[in-house]
């Protein structure tokens, strides 16, 4: 598991600024609420395209290195679309991404 990255989206679910599943996502980025959209690792390929689509002329979309049930430890819920709502709390969770190479 990606501690840095696991304890970001924690903080993130105890301040109430992370949505979980693909349609509270889509709507958050509808709303303009959505600042970074995050994929789980092992969601499936149709999804993952979805998800990019809807996000391409709104906000970022990033893949994480984590798995969904790895991820449901942390959001207590089982989803592998998620939307990080506050600013700062997005940039903090870009800068715990891995550098792709």
């Amino acid at each position: 598991m990606y501690d840095p990255l696991i304890s970001a989206l924690s903080l993130c679910r105890k301040a109430g600024a992370l949505v979980a599943g693909f349609d509270p996502v889509k709507d958050s980025v509808f709303t303009g609420k959505a600042r970074l959209v995050l994929l789980a690792s092992d969601l499936s390929p149709k999804t993952a395209q979805r998800v990019q689509h809807f996000c391409e002329d709104f906000v970022e979309c990033a893949a994480l290195p984590c798995t969904m049930e790895q991820l449901s430890a942390v959001t207590r819920k089982p989803a592998g679309v998620f939307a990080v709502t506050d600013p700062n709390l997005a940039n903090l969770c870009k800068s715990k991404l891995p550098k792709e190479e």
